[in-house]
């Protein structure tokens, strides 16, 4: 007998829980619910929420422009990388004897034919020169 009552408040309880989730929609729908005080006393907490939410999307932007601008800066460095590069091997291309001594005949200059030679000076020719 036991066992006949449990399943009486079982149903009972069910069908209460079914009125309160059409009575619920219906307070959602037609906006019953904000008249409540329960909802008033909520408020901070509903102000708290929104604030949080306000936070997030503005960290989600902050971070979106972030993102594009360690991009950018990425593609500048791989620009100036190449850049770098490519004057690097032009400088090494006309740093060479060769393209130096081309570029000197149009001066009126001549390249040596003989290694140079060092000049050795003593210190006392050293202190003569300096004291003149």
């Amino acid at each position: 007998m036991l066992g006949n009552r449990f399943k009486k408040k079982k149903a009972v309880s069910e069908s209460k829980a079914g009125k309160r989730q059409i009575g619920g929609m219906k307070a959602l729908l037609t906006g019953s619910f904000l008249s409540k005080e329960r909802v008033v006393d909520a408020l901070p907490f509903v102000f708290f929420l929104t604030f949080l939410g306000i936070c997030y999307i503005a960290n989600g932007y902050q971070t979106q422009k972030v993102v594009i601008d360690l991009h950018n800066t990425n593609n500048s460095l791989k620009e100036l990388r190449s850049e770098y590069i490519t004057t690097k091997s032009d400088l090494m291309v006309i740093s060479k004897q060769s393209k130096v001594a081309e570029a000197t005949v149009g001066m009126g200059l001549r390249e040596l034919t003989s290694p140079p030679k060092k000049i050795i000076i003593t210190e006392e020719e050293r202190e003569e020169i300096i004291n003149d």
